[in-house]
């Protein structure tokens, strides 16, 4: 789970690597815990859109424990059809690579997301069970009815007692409300990962840093 840290040359020792687990962990939280109600007027609110699609990944997991235990495969192929499409890796794809994204071609712009996506699944996919039964509270969230970003405030506890706070950022699409960045203890996944990322590029340049990626996804895949 220490792959944004490991990856770069610019590693930042022991603690960058529990901040790593710790962004992943919320991360993926925001699809396996039933939420309390929150509710922005006007169209599907962001903790009901996450309370489906929680009762549907869940279900999905118990169904096919047997599978999974047998295939990891059918692990990341529930995440991809059930979690994934309420995140916005695109856009969090642009704020990790920043100025970079934008010197991007349209072919890197593409295949780094698609790889950068599939790091995220395939490293991190055995959190939505581990945690699934971790308990949340929740901070007031102020929004107004027309709100189109949010941040759902929680506090995660941990079974040594210590809990994790975290803040999920979301924004409003035609296509409903869409994550784009988790906090933990106030860092933030996406400039974690961008830090890590940059200094990729500065030494092997974009085509270095997507050659990176899709090593380390095939190393995961038969890991």
């Amino acid at each position: 789970m220490t792959f944004c840290v490991s990856l770069s040359a610019a590693a930042h020792g022991g603690h960058s690597r529990q901040i790593v687990r710790r962004l992943v962990f919320g991360l993926l939280l925001t699809v396996c815990v039933l939420l309390p109600p929150f509710a922005v007027a006007g169209d599907t609110s962001p903790v009901d859109l996450v309370r489906e699609t929680t009762s549907r990944i869940q279900t999905a997991i118990r169904e096919n424990k047997a599978d999974i235990d047998r295939d990891e495969g059918r692990l990341y192929s529930l995440i991809s059809d059930i979690v994934l499409p309420h995140f916005d890796f695109r856009r969090m794809s642009m704020w990790t690579l920043g100025p970079y994204w934008r010197s991007a071609t349209t072919e890197q712009r593409e295949r780094f997301v698609a790889e950068f996506q599939q790091l995220l699944v395939r490293t991190y996919g055995h959190t939505l069970i581990d945690y699934r039964d971790a308990k949340i509270r929740y901070r007031p969230v102020l929004a107004a009815p027309n709100a189109q970003r949010v941040y759902v405030h929680c506090e995660v506890e941990q079974a040594d007692g210590n809990p994790v706070q975290l803040a999920y950022a979301m924004y409003r699409t035609a296509d409903g409300w869409k994550i784009y960045d988790v906090m933990v203890e106030g860092i933030s996944l996406v400039t974690n990962y961008r830090s890590s990322f940059a200094t990729i590029i500065r030494q092997q340049g974009m085509d270095g840093l997507i050659r990176r990626l899709a090593e380390k996804n095939r190393v995961l895949a038969h890991g």
